[in-house]
């Protein structure tokens, strides 16, 4: 009993001081060292640092790092460039003030879609859509609802295809590819999207309804000349070039590779199709990043430091969510830990998706990460769903759409890193805004969550 109270002290330590703004960097050896004393192993601290945190860490990072890396780097050329914003300014011109909120959606949307990163939409959006609210006089305090339902919903973790790092985790784990049950990661996402511009609508009339306009806000926007910026079909490219290549690659043409050498014990005996997505996103995105530079070689005033800046950008992440997957291999080293794997297996007995889901979800809200929650549930227990899977002739690619649409649920709660990111760009406090974040993010995807898995359940992938 010692060892399972010690594992929920550990979990419970872990949500509220990475709620107070403790990094995990430092939380999660910390943590993992309360639970090994509690299960009575203190004797083996050192010994389970180096060789199963550590180890967990490193190899999050040789798995996932050339993602986060050209992610970032892709996400700081966007940005630079001009092509995030002339992306969203064109919408918003489009669309007209009269469907504002839902040109910042859409906006967000295309741009996380074709592999943006939310800090770099957040900062290329929140002006346009700053100006935007203010000149039809909608409450601001909407502002963070729309963004995060644009940019941590449907194109994270539903939408086949989407390059976001809750999308490629599960493929090392499934032997799949991000187009993971297409269908079914539609009609999820179109709940999320279409839910979220209804609840979003209702508030936004309700509020005006009621008298309330934009608000006295003192907004610190810096004035960016646009004058230079692409036009929105050199902007589109390189979107459109993550989804198509990423879908031909994956599908079509890498399946015809020679890949017989990967079974050598030097490529870590190793199979193509455990590889196979990774590959397939990794050309996607060079093949953005390089179209990108071209087709704005002479936007660029430093591409060097454009590059830098991105790269360097992609590290803090990565080891933040490297630390927390360590943290999680040793908890799942732990004797107790026994008792709450097959209690949570034990969830469904007859359904593996729903335990699944609740795993993940459980995770992702007490590390306020939606990757680092999925990292660690299918780290700890991804052979066991797998496994299960084939027991109850659940296809390998409706595990991972469940998994990867599990983890943008609670990960939303209040001291999630990206949220209380986005409130800082926005100049706004969890008390105006949260709600509406709280129910695009976290109710709605959660209730498409469920509808995924009953259809998945009677229907089977598709």
């Amino acid at each position: 009993m010692a060892g399972l109270f010690g594992i929920i002290l550990s979990l419970g330590l872990l949500m509220y001081l990475a709620y107070r703004g403790i990094t995990v960097l430092i939380l999660a050896p910390l943590l993992a060292c309360v639970a090994i004393i509690f299960s009575g192993e203190g004797a083996v601290l050192l010994g389970t640092y180096t060789q199963i945190f550590m180890q967990g860490l490193g190899g999050y990072v040789i798995k996932y790092f050339p993602l986060f890396l050209l992610g970032a780097v892709f996400g700081k050329l966007m940005d630079d460039s001009g092509a995030a914003r002339s992306i969203a300014r064109y919408l918003v011109n489009k669309l007209g003030t009269q469907h504002s909120m839902l040109a910042i959606v859409l906006a967000c949307g295309i741009l996380t879609y074709g592999g943006v990163s939310l800090f770099v939409v957040g900062f290329a959006v929140y002006p346009i859509a700053a100006a935007l609210f203010r000149e039809a006089s909608l409450p601001k305090r909407f502002i963070p609802g729309a963004i995060a339902l644009g940019a941590l919903t449907f194109t994270m973790t539903a939408l086949p295809g989407t390059p976001a790092i809750q999308n490629a985790i599960p493929m090392l784990f499934f032997g799949t590819d991000a187009f993971a049950a297409p269908l079914l990661g539609i009609i999820g996402g179109l709940i999320m999207l279409v839910g979220g511009i209804w609840w979003l609508s209702y508030r936004v009339k309700s509020a005006t309804a009621g008298g309330e306009g934009y608000g006295n806000h003192q907004d610190e926007i810096i004035e960016v000349d646009t004058s230079n910026d692409p036009g929105i079909g050199i902007s589109l490219l390189p979107i459109i070039l993550v989804i198509t290549t990423n879908f031909v690659l994956s599908k079509y043409l890498l399946p015809l590779v020679d890949s017989s050498y990967l079974a050598e014990p030097k490529y870590g005996s190793t199979t193509l199709n455990s590889v196979l997505g990774t590959w397939a996103i990794i050309c996607a995105l060079v093949t953005a990043c390089l179209v990108l530079i071209i087709t704005n070689w002479s936007r660029w005033k430093n591409l060097k430091s454009t590059i830098n800046k991105g790269a360097l950008g992609s590290l803090l992440p990565i080891f933040n969510t490297a630390s927390e997957v360590g943290y999680g291999s040793v908890i799942a080293s732990l004797g107790a830990f026994v008792i709450v794997r097959d209690y949570l297996v034990g969830l469904s007995p007859s359904n593996p998706l729903i335990s699944e889901a609740v795993v993940v979800n459980i995770l992702a809200g007490i590390t306020g990460s939606a990757s680092g929650g999925l990292s660690i549930a299918l780290n700890t227990m991804g052979e066991t769903y797998l496994n299960l899977g084939a027991q109850f002739n659940i296809s390998p690619e409706l595990l991972h759409r469940i998994a990867s649409m599990a983890s943008g649920g609670l990960d939303a709660l209040p001291h999630n890193g990206a949220v209380i990111s986005l409130l800082a760009i926005c100049g706004l406090s969890h008390r105006e805004s949260y709600p509406d974040i709280g129910m695009v993010a976290v109710i709605i995807p959660l209730v498409a969550l469920a509808v995924v898995i009953t259809l998945g359940t009677f229907f089977g992938s598709f």
